[in-house]
């Protein structure tokens, strides 16, 4: 497969981002929704994580949201302590509960040519329930009469990761709609438009006593309330994609189908993108699907990161014969490539 990745790739890192306080950090950009707006601007829905500053070695300091306060907090707690794991970066572990080490927002970035963008210096959106406790994720966003619908993954303790909904019209004032979609579901992906009368989403409940990670499709009649869930295409054991797939950029209507750029990985925890063709009336049955990834985690960026050997997407653009495809690598920073729809087409089988 032919990809044509930005020379200068990444196109946005932490560095390009304000922190959201003075002591806070930027330390990742990633995974952004996007959409063209109608004065032709690209906008992206970007995540990024922050971490609380801290100049002592032997303090560990988490932020979150208290729903008990209404407010982000900052708690410290001690390296020293033996009953603490910090084994893994990403997660403060003590004997009550897992933290993470990381708050994520929504921050709005926006360009003319669709590879330099202005990044707002304010949040979007921001935690602010018990649902978003440790963070908003990995926005997707669909156009539908002339709103943008957003979903985005909701990190919480006590409510574990949910898929909440919110809408704007003017990218300046958003209205969240709840959950859509409860523990553990994620990766979901709303369809442009009614098909037959009813809204359809691409969604990915995990099982954690089995360990399916399968990409399931839900329908609804007002884009609150899904129900009529069906498996739409499972993992395939031995191949690229053999431990878990999930939806990634809203599915885009072609004369052949519907086609979704995936994600999936393998064993060793290694992100790619693929591709499938869904029925145009039935999206629930799978037409065609590639058998070898569309894009593979291969430059220094991909491959070392926050978590290396990464490369998964929350969105694109489908203009000019081709796919535009923003994408985060090794959770870290934002990349752009792009792929000739046909070549995607030449590749299902």
């Amino acid at each position: 497969m032919k990809v044509a990745r930005y020379a200068q790739n990444p196109i946005i890192t932490a560095k390009d981002v304000k922190p959201s306080r003075p002591d806070f950090e930027v330390i990742y950009t990633m995974n952004c929704g996007v959409t063209r707006l109608d004065n032709d601007e690209v906008l992206l829905f970007l995540r990024v994580a922050e971490i609380a500053k801290c100049d002592d070695d032997s303090i560990a300091k988490v932020p979150y949201w208290c729903e008990e306060q209404k407010k982000l907090i900052v708690r410290e707690f001690d390296r020293n302590d033996s009953a603490i794991d910090y084994s893994d970066s990403r997660f403060v572990r003590t004997p009550e509960r897992t933290f993470l080490s990381s708050i994520s927002h929504l921050r709005i970035a926006r360009s003319k040519d669709g590879i330099h963008f202005e990044i707002e210096e304010a949040p979007a959106m921001f935690p602010c329930n018990e649902y978003e406790q440790y963070g908003i994720e990995d926005p997707r966003i669909t156009k539908i009469d002339g709103t943008y619908w957003i979903n985005y993954s909701a990190c919480s303790a006590i409510t574990g990761v949910t898929t909440c909904l919110a809408s704007t019209k003017d990218w300046k004032d958003f209205t969240r709609h709840g959950v859509i979609f409860t523990p553990d579901n994620k990766d979901i992906c709303i369809f442009p438009e009614k098909i037959d009368g009813k809204y359809y989403a691409f969604n990915r409940p995990a099982s954690a006593e089995y360990e399916t990670r399968d990409m399931w499709i839900s329908e609804s009649s007002d884009l609150i309330g899904w129900g009529n869930h069906r498996l739409a295409m499972k993992s395939r054991p031995g191949k690229w994609d053999e431990t878990r797939v999930g939806c990634s950029a809203v599915p885009y209507l072609t004369d052949k189908g519907w086609l979704e750029i995936y994600h999936g990985s393998n064993r060793d925890d290694r992100y790619c993108l693929g591709s499938a063709l869904f029925d145009k009336d039935k999206p629930w049955k799978v037409i065609a699907r590639m058998d070898e990834e569309l894009i593979k985690p291969e430059t220094p960026y991909e491959l070392n990161g926050f978590y290396g050997n990464v490369i998964f997407n929350c969105g694109a653009l489908f203009e000019d014969g081709k796919a535009k495809i923003y994408y985060g690598a090794a959770d870290t920073c934002v990349g752009y490539a792009e792929v000739e729809l046909k070549d995607i087409f030449d590749a299902l089988k």
